[in-house]
């Protein structure tokens, strides 16, 4: 996820390391940056799917979130707290065994 986020944080540099010109250059430059956000989003986009059809609130917790990962200085720290919670919260729900 680092790698992927790395790219995504500074499309600039990914623009500038990887252009090709005319229609093709274009497209393959558009893909391969989409692989990136791919790599780095695709549980959020997961979890958009499954929670987020017609919840907005859910849609509009998940997109604040991906914003401070992906905007802030310590997006990592951002990141590495929320695993941190979500992990705490999952042994919390399987030890009072909830979903049982």
């Amino acid at each position: 996820k680092d790698a992927c986020l790395s790219h995504c944080r500074s499309p600039l540099v990914f623009l500038t390391a990887r252009w090709h010109e005319g229609r093709g250059g274009t497209l393959m430059m558009g893909l391969h940056h989409g692989l990136y956000c791919l790599g780095c989003c695709w549980l959020l986009m997961g979890l958009l799917f499954v929670l987020g059809i017609m919840n907005l609130p859910w849609i509009a917790g998940l997109t604040i979130f991906v914003l401070l990962e992906k905007v802030l200085p310590r997006g990592r720290f951002v990141r590495r707290l929320s695993g941190v919670v979500f992990a705490a919260r999952g042994m919390a729900l399987l030890a009072t065994g909830v979903g049982h």
